[in-house]
């Protein structure tokens, strides 16, 4: 329901700082941090999950791991307050996270 709810706030452009492609990844929108990275979501045990891919041949630096994690966390905080409980992000990469 969450990951659906942040699908259509994109569409209709309530969320005008990410977009999503084709296999559901988001990635940041603005002209700085345009696809430096995406975010890889997939329910867990009723978790919404995120991981993290830089682009192809493209180490991920701290920085873009940082500002992805915690853009998109404000943005979720933002719109969908009332959709879920708690939001956690990982100093470090974590399983799934492409580094």
């Amino acid at each position: 329901m969450l990951l659906a709810s942040i699908y259509k706030a994109i569409d209709d452009r309530k969320i005008d700082t990410w977009q999503y492609d084709k296999d559901g990844d988001f990635t940041h929108t603005t002209e700085q941090w345009r696809n430096r990275a995406w975010l890889r979501p997939k329910k867990e045990m009723g978790v919404l999950v995120l991981t993290i891919m830089p682009p192809k041949e493209v180490a991920l630096s701290t920085e873009i791991y940082a500002i992805y994690h915690g853009r998109f966390m404000e943005a979720v905080l933002a719109h969908f307050d009332k959709q879920f409980r708690s939001a956690v992000a990982s100093a470090l990469p974590q399983d799934g996270d492409r580094v």
